[in-house]
Order: C-alpha cells, then sequence, then structure tokens
C-alpha cells in the first residue's frame, strides 16, 4: 500500500473517530452540567487532569517504542520487532503499578482539600478510582499492541477500537443519568466500555502480528530514547494540563467549569486536526530511516502548505463562533458565568498557535530528537507553569491562558529555526513567510465580524451562521493560496487524485 493510501485509510476512520468524540465531548459535559450541575462537571474534568499527568509514569516509552519499530518493521524482522514489543510489554506493566499507586494515592488525598455538599469524602475517592479504570487496562493490557500498531501505520484498527469504546461510554452515561443515578452508579458501570475496546486491538494484533514471541529475549537497549522522550512527553503534558491544575489552585470548581466546557471544544476541534496528523510520524520516520531526503523535503512542503491552510480555517471560524455555541450549550445553566468573550479570544488564540508547530513537532517524533529539543521544551513548560501562575493570580483565568499563549509563541519561533537546520535543511525562510500570510489571512477573516451581530438563539441559527462565515473563510483562504501556492496546492490535489483513480479501478 502506498504512503498517500495509508494516510488517506488511516485519516477517514481517524476522522470518524473524532467526530464520535465531538459528539460525545458535547453531549456528555452537558448532561453533567444539567443533571449534576457546574461543581460536579469541574470536579470530573479536575480529577480526569490529575489522571492524565499519571499516565506519564509511561512517559516516553510509547515514542521510544515506535521509533524503535520502524526499521525492523522496514526490514520485516520479525525477531527483532518481538524483542522490542516484549522490552515493551515489560516496561508497561512496570509502569502500570506505579500507575495504580498514584490513583490510589489520590483517592485518599484529594478529598482533603476538596469539599462538596453533593459528594462525601469517600465518594470522591471512588469516583477517582472509576476514572483511573481505563489506565489500568491500557498499562497492563492494551499499550504493547498500541504502539506496534501506530508503528506499522495501522492507526485505523486503534481509530475503529476506540469509536466503539466512546460510544458505549456515552450510551451508558447518557441513560444513566437520565435515569438520575448516583454520579458514581454512572462511572462505574461506563467501566464496561472499555473491556470492548480492549477485545477488539487484542484479537486484531494476535491475529495480524501472529509471528510475534512473547519468550524472546527482551531488547531493553532499543528503548533507550525512553528517558530522551520522556522528558518531551512529561513537558507536554504539563504544559497541556497546566490551565485545568492552575484554575483548581488559583480559581474555583465553577471556574474549572468554565474553563471545561471552552476546552471541550477546542479539544473537539484539536481532534478534528489530528485527522491530517493521524499516523503521519510513522510515515515520515520511514522515509527519514530510508534516508529519503528529496521525498522527505517534498512531503514535508506539501504537508505544511496544506495544514496551515487548514488550521487558518479552523480557527478564524471558531474565533467568530465559539461564544455564541457556548451561550447556546449553556443555555438553563445558571450557576455559574459561561459568557466570557475574552477567555474565548486567548481559547482560539492559544489553539492557532499550539497547531503552526504541529508539523514541526511532529517531525521531531518522527526523528527522534527527543534529546535534542529537551531544554527547548522544559522552557515552554516553565514559561505556561510561571506566567500562567503570575499572571492567574491576578488576573484568573485569563491570565492563565495569556502565560500559555506565551509558551505556544516561544515554541512556535524555536521549531521554525530548529527543523529546517537538523531536520528537512530546507530554508526557515518559507515557513516564516507561510506563518504571516496565513495571519493576515485570519485577521481578513475575522474583523468583519467584529462589526457583524449574529441574533443566535438555537443550533440551527448557529449552524446556518457557521456555513456562511466558512464559505467566506474558504474563499479568502483559497484565493490567497491560490496567488502564493498553487504549485504545492496542484501537486497534493493531483496525489489524491491519483489514489482515488487506482482505488476506483480496483
Amino acid at each position: 500500500m502506498s504512503r498517500t493510501k495509508t494516510f488517506l485509510q488511516n485519516s477517514i476512520t481517524t476522522a470518524m473517530y473524532q467526530a464520535i468524540v465531538m459528539i460525545s465531548g458535547f453531549i456528555v459535559p452537558r448532561i453533567m452540567l444539567v443533571y449534576y450541575g457546574s461543581e460536579i462537571n469541574g470536579l470530573i474534568s479536575s480529577i480526569n487532569q490529575f489522571i492524565t499527568y499519571f499516565n506519564l509514569v509511561e512517559a516516553g516509552l510509547s515514542g521510544a517504542t515506535v521509533y524503535s519499530l520502524y526499521k525492523p518493521l522496514a526490514d520485516d524482522d520479525h525477531k527483532a520487532i518481538s524483542a522490542i514489543v516484549v522490552a515493551a510489554k515489560n516496561f508497561y506493566m512496570k509502569s502500570g503499578y506505579f500507575f495504580v499507586g498514584l490513583v490510589l494515592a489520590l483517592s485518599f488525598i484529594y478529598p482533603l482539600f476538596i469539599h462538596l455538599d453533593e459528594l462525601s469524602p469517600m465518594s470522591i475517592s471512588i469516583l477517582i478510582i472509576a476514572l483511573g479504570a481505563k489506565g489500568f487496562l491500557e498499562f497492563f493490557t492494551l499499550a504493547k499492541y498500541r504502539t506496534l500498531l501506530t508503528a506499522a501505520q495501522k492507526t485505523y484498527v486503534i481509530s475503529i477500537a476506540s469509536s466503539v469504546y466512546v460510544i458505549l461510554n456515552t450510551i451508558i452515561i447518557f441513560v444513566l443519568s437520565m435515569l438520575k443515578c448516583n454520579i458514581l452508579v454512572v462511572y462505574i458501570f461506563a467501566i464496561v466500555a472499555l473491556y470492548a475496546r480492549s477485545l477488539i486491538l487484542i484479537i486484531y494484533a494476535r491475529r495480524n502480528f501472529n509471528y510475534i514471541d512473547f519468550n524472546e529475549k527482551p531488547n531493553n537497549g532499543a528503548l533507550n530514547k525512553r528517558w530522551d522522550a520522556l522528558f518531551l512527553q512529561v513537558l507536554q503534558s504539563v504544559h497541556i494540563g497546566a490551565p485545568t491544575v492552575l484554575a483548581t489552585i488559583l480559581t474555583s470548581l465553577k471556574m474549572v467549569s468554565v474553563y471545561s466546557v471552552f476546552n471541550m471544544v477546542m479539544v473537539g476541534i484539536n481532534g478534528i486536526l489530528s485527522i491530517f496528523v493521524s499516523g503521519l510520524s510513522a510515515t515520515f520516520g520511514d522515509i527519514i530511516v530510508r534516508n529519503e531526503v528529496d521525498t522527505l523535503q517534498k512531503s514535508y512542503k506539501e504537508f505544511e502548505c496544506i495544514y496551515y491552510m487548514i488550521i487558518t480555517f479552523v480557527y478564524s471560524v471558531t474565533m467568530i463562533m465559539l461564544q455564541p455555541f457556548v451561550n447556546v450549550y449553556t443555555t438553563g445553566i445558571k450557576d455559574a458565568n459561561y459568557y466570557q468573550p475574552l477567555i474565548a479570544f486567548l481559547f482560539v488564540l492559544n489553539g492557532f498557535l499550539h497547531n503552526l508547530k504541529t508539523p514541526q513537532g511532529m517531525l521531531v517524533i518522527s526523528a527522534g530528537h527527543y534529546k535534542e529539543t529537551k531544554w527547548q521544551t522544559i522552557t515552554q513548560a516553565l514559561i505556561a507553569i510561571v506566567f500562567g501562575f503570575i499572571f492567574g493570580k491576578y488576573l484568573g483565568l485569563v491570565g492563565i491562558l495569556a502565560g500559555v499563549c506565551l509558551s505556544n509563541l516561544y515554541r512556535d519561533i524555536d521549531l521554525m529555526f530548529y527543523i529546517p537546520k537538523n531536520v528537512t535543511h530546507l530554508s526557515y525562510k518559507s515557513t516564516l513567510i507561510r506563518i504571516i500570510r496565513k495571519f493576515i489571512d485570519f485577521i481578513i477573516i475575522v474583523i468583519p465580524f467584529y462589526y457583524i451581530k449574529f441574533d443566535i438563539s438555537n443550533y440551527l441559527d448557529w449552524v446556518l451562521y457557521a456555513i456562511l462565515t466558512s464559505i467566506y473563510a474558504v474563499a479568502v483562504i483559497l484565493v490567497e493560496g491560490f496567488i502564493f501556492e498553487r504549485n504545492s496546492i496542484k501537486s497534493i490535489f493531483d496525489r489524491v487524485l491519483s489514489i482515488v483513480k487506482k482505488t476506483r479501478v480496483n
């Protein structure tokens, strides 16, 4: 299968998965707000963020395993593949025990600092364990297969299995909440959905990678990039999760709920954007290990071109439509103020800055440059935490988001120079000029709508205005693209058209 066809296959299934995640991401928080209130919604968001941090006990292992599998998979070396998978399995088991210990510790400590009228300390402890159950299964059963499928560019299998899990999880939460069950009952029963995902991945991996010998001597040395990758993954997670933790410390659970509602939309948008990146780290990793320099440069320039066009469209429309959506979404919710235009602006700005570095960040992973970018990643996380704390102390959630924006701006500038020098050997100027043009596109799209007032009172109104806004945004981006990026756009179009024609013939 060609790389482009593999990419399209992975992208389609990822698109399906992200659409399901986005729909679920809108349904579940709304259920929490309506049936359990803003404080419970904030509590669950806060707990989930801590559990996300606990997943860092395997930080670097996934990235190092995937990177180390590129060459043996390209060489079809079954013995080498088995040795790496066995080593990864052993590390994941050890990491799993640490994860369990951290979740149990949180279940004892967290209730000492958070007090709610709706839930007793014991109930909060049980809720933490229920929310941590997904991690238990991930470490002890799935992780070794997930990394193998990712390295083999078969992320479509992961997307399908994960889609089944999200659908079942959402149905369980929806039905039990409608029946007005206790929040503990809801999330304890939701654990059942995890087993469906586990079963699908395990069956597929055992049938399609039946040559894996778990008695093979583990190749621990193949994972020597783990500790370098750990820095990257830990600090990225700290950076992403810092706003929730800082909001928990510096504000209130109601403000955490406000953050979580806006963040819910942005997570959904990032999920959509991940469709265009899904599996590409493995694809570019394969190109790099084969030392195909010309292919790397051509493919990267095309990807950067189309990805920047996509994020300009997505975030310019989001800048216009985010607050109106939140207004409709939180209709009838009176226990917290969800009308926060400045917070909406900072969320979108941060999302745009974050995704500007996605093409370069992907190549850091593909090339295994974890150690080489360690200090830059540390700096990025420190900017988010330090400035987020200082600004947040005086400005609340606005200050926290401003600190995160600064950290992403720093990383954008850093990677814009690092990747051309150390990986692609292209000029950084083309990326810089492209970014400037996209900011101009962004401004041209957004500015008129600050003078046009929308009267949106329901989802149908919102969809109609979003369509009109999108048409205008596409027009602006395409005009600019055909003026300055005509050759790259034509090359991308020809490549996709070639795959479509071959698919029809087959």
